[in-house]
């Protein structure tokens, strides 16, 4: 059984890149991981939903989304904030 999610990203070292995956059935679980690829600057080369590339209007949606995630969570941590109040103030979702 294929999983709903699956990201393809590598990690870049000086002299040496790995192609690694993360599998996930959960879409939250999928946008967060993506936070966290933006979060440490690694290349994602492909997200897939049951087997298919995404569709580039869909796929820029989740990375929007995840951006968004990671934006908020450092506004919040920068600014002392709340969530509803980084929100209101910013736009944000958190």
């Amino acid at each position: 059984m294929l999983p709903k999610y699956t990201v393809e990203y590598a990690t870049r070292f000086r002299k040496h890149a790995q192609t690694n995956h993360y599998s996930t059935d959960d879409p939250v679980a999928c946008e967060e991981f993506v936070e966290e690829l933006l979060e440490r600057g690694y290349a994602i080369h492909a997200i897939r939903h049951e087997g298919l590339d995404l569709p580039a209007g869909e796929f820029d949606r989740l990375v929007k989304k995840a951006a968004g995630l990671l934006a908020s969570k450092h506004i919040c941590a920068s600014l002392g904030l709340k969530p509803e109040e980084e929100k209101y103030r910013f736009g944000f979702t958190a």
